[in-house]
């Protein structure tokens, strides 16, 4: 199973995502989403499980919760915004946050630990982001995937890059 892994986005889809999440099965969202719209756009493309972000406090956290667990193909997936909000039980194998914006792929104590970083506008980070999960019958693996610079765009104006020009960068977690 395919799934796409991305946070915040804070209002603004990039259209380097849509291509890069191009064969998902699913969409996992870490918070900080923006606007319903973000939503509707990646739910087109698979469906979505979200959780808020704390800058989703102003849009009435948009009805999402702030942490969820997910379980998919007998791996759970615990999915949070901000890791102080985190509360992954004994069973967990992967732990999905955001609000860093910085992408992190990380194993440790056996929990595979994955920041999509961001994939929107605004923040501080200068690459878009996202990260791909791939779960099967061998394990578990996380690849990182670098759309290009962020976009800073002037209200109604916009630029973009190729995504097939993006970078990969492979974890793997296997049963073995």
């Amino acid at each position: 199973m395919l799934i796409g892994l991305i946070a915040d986005t804070h209002g603004y889809l990039d259209p380097r995502v849509p291509p890069a999440l191009k064969g998902v099965e699913l969409i996992l969202h870490a918070g900080d989403i923006g606007s319903e719209a973000v939503l509707a756009t990646l739910a087109r493309i698979a469906p979505v499980t979200a959780v808020a972000g704390n800058n989703d406090a102003k849009l009435a956290q948009l009805g999402l919760p702030l942490r969820v667990d997910v379980d998919l193909e007998g791996v759970r997936i615990h999915l949070v915004h901000r890791l102080i909000d985190a509360a992954p039980g004994s069973d967990t194998r992967i732990i999905v946050y955001g609000h860093s914006h910085k992408a992190l792929v990380a194993k440790r104590e056996g929990v595979l630990w994955v920041n999509p970083g961001a994939a929107g506008r605004v923040g501080f980070h200068h690459e878009v982001t996202l990260a791909l999960l791939r779960l099967d019958d061998e394990g578990c693996e996380a690849e990182l995937v670098l759309l290009g610079p962020r976009v800073v765009a002037a209200r109604g104006s916009a630029a973009f890059g190729d995504a097939s020009q993006g970078s990969h960068f492979i974890v793997s977690m296997n049963d073995n």
